[in-house]
Formats: structure tokens, C-alpha cells, sequence
């Protein structure tokens, strides 16, 4: 029964609705405060309230990305229709860079707090973003074989994106190395916060160093070079990967609040309030 009602929408608006969870955490019923969601108690109900949304959106959206970039989008005149697969690896690389400044900032914000869902957030982030570096990598190798003639050169940008991949898999390694899960949240902070230094070196590489990766298409500073179509699918694309990054990183924090919550009073609550 707890593995189906998981993640059931109206047992989790049921259970936001009722005001026992807030009120297990020291909050008075109904007291109109976003802060009472900052208690892993109070925001497991709205984490899958939230799921379906950011998951629906992220599937529209990147429906939306795919047929704009492989189907609308006109052919480079250089690159050919090998280039479309920068409609996956562009928006991946940047959700890789993002998301491990969020991972980061949660990680931060625990460490310094000393707050619970905070590290829980920063360990639910992780996995998803090592899998959008991961894309960007694999993506990227495969743009390099017809566009560079090769796989893979220890290029400035290619390689501080494997470091960052690394980072990632060291946190989350650290993390399970650990088994006390507050000790846990600290030590993986700390490499956190230590390997940050890496993104903006990702970003700025292509201006720094000589590389083969060519530099930004599109910039805060100056409208894109591009058309149209394809910047519009890129835009669209990369909504999508940062609606999926939100859902899965609900869905996972979920997951990581049962198992350090299990034995609380407010699980067995959450238990009754699905049958």
C-alpha cells in the first residue's frame, strides 16, 4: 500500500489539506506560511502534489524541443543535419553547469543552517545532474566525430566537463561512504561547495584557452547567432530538461525522506491517511 500511494496526487493533497504534518513540526493547523514547507514532513505532501506538473510540463516541452530542432529547424550550411544533435547537448550541458550550482547552494545552505532538507535536496539533485553531463559528454562526442574528425581531444571545455562529471559521482560516493546521514550532508557540502570553482571554469574555457570547442552561440550579451527556429528549439528544449530536473529531483527527495523519516510519527500518519 505505501509503495502504490506514493505517489498518488490526492493522498498527498489530503494529506497537505488535513494539517497534521505541519502541526507535527511545532506549526499551528492552518497557519498560512510557506516557511512550513522548509520541514522534510510538511514538504514530502507538496513534493508529489508537485510531480505531475513539472512532469507533464517536461514532456510537452521537450516534445515541443525535439520537433522544433529535428523537424523545423533548417539544415546548417557547414554542418550538415549532423548539427541537430546540439538541440540535446547544448541544453544538457547547461543543465549539468545549473545543476550543480543549485546542489551546491542547497548543500551550502544545510551546512551553514544546519538544516535538514536542505541537505536532502542537495543529495536529490545530484543523480540528475551526473546524468545531464553524463548526456552532454556522450552527445558532445558524438557532434565531435563528424564535426572534429575524432571522438574525443582533452579539450579546455571537454575536460573541465569530465571533472565535473567526477565531482558529481565523489558526492554522491562520499555521501554513501558516510553512514550517519547528518555527518553525510556536511562532508558532501564541503567537496560541493570546493568543486563550484569548476563551473565557471566550464564556461569561460573557450575564452581563456586556445580550443577546438567553439565559443557560445548564445549570450546575455549579443542576440543569438542563429535562426530563429533553432534557438527557439533550443529555449524549448532546455525548459524541458529543467521541468524533468524539478520532477525527479521531487520524486527523489521523497524517496530520501522516507528512509531518514521512517521511523517518525508522521510516516505512520502518512501511512493511515492512504488507506
Amino acid at each position: 500500500m505505501m509503495a502504490v500511494g506514493f505517489f498518488l496526487y490526492p493522498a498527498d493533497s489530503m494529506f497537505i489539506s488535513s494539517g497534521k504534518t505541519p502541526a507535527s513540526e511545532g506549526w499551528p493547523s492552518g497557519k498560512a506560511s510557506w516557511f512550513k514547507f522548509s520541514s522534510p514532513p510538511a514538504f514530502f505532501p507538496l513534493a508529489g502534489v508537485l510531480v505531475p506538473w513539472f512532469g507533464t510540463a517536461a514532456v510537452l516541452l521537450c516534445g515541443a524541443g525535439l520537433y522544433l530542432g529535428f523537424f523545423v529547424a533548417p539544415t546548417d550550411q557547414q554542418q550538415g543535419e549532423a548539427y541537430r544533435i546540439i538541440f540535446i547537448h547544448v541544453p544538457a550541458a547547461w543543465m549539468s553547469m545549473f545543476l550543480y550550482m543549485v546542489m551546491a547552494f542547497w548543500a551550502g545552505v544545510g551546512l551553514v543552517l544546519n538544516t535538514r532538507l536542505s541537505g536532502m535536496m542537495a543529495s536529490a539533485v545530484a543523480p540528475t545532474g551526473a546524468l545531464f553531463t553524463f548526456l552532454a559528454l556522450w552527445t558532445g562526442s558524438l557532434w565531435g566525430k563528424p564535426t572534429w574528425g575524432t571522438w574525443w581531444v582533452w579539450d579546455a571545455r571537454l575536460t573541465s566537463e569530465l571533472i565535473l562529471l567526477f565531482l558529481y559521482f565523489g558526492f554522491m560516493a562520499l555521501q554513501a561512504a558516510i553512514e550517519d546521514a547528518r555527518r553525510a550532508d556536511k562532508a558532501g557540502a564541503v567537496l560541493a561547495l570546493t568543486g563550484a570553482i569548476n563551473v565557471p571554469i566550464i564556461y569561460f574555457s573557450v575564452q581563456w584557452w586556445n580550443t577546438l570547442h567553439q565559443g557560445a552561440s548564445v549570450s546575455l550579451k549579443s542576440a543569438p547567432t542563429m535562426a530563429a527556429t533553432m534557438f527557439a528549439g533550443m529555449i524549448v528544449m532546455a525548459l524541458g530538461f529543467w521541468m524533468y530536473s524539478i520532477a525527479a529531483a521531487l520524486l527523489r527527495v521523497r524517496c530520501i525522506i522516507l528512509e531518514r523519516e521512517l521511523d517518525s510519527q508522521w510516516v505512520g500518519d502518512y501511512v493511515k491517511a492512504l488507506r
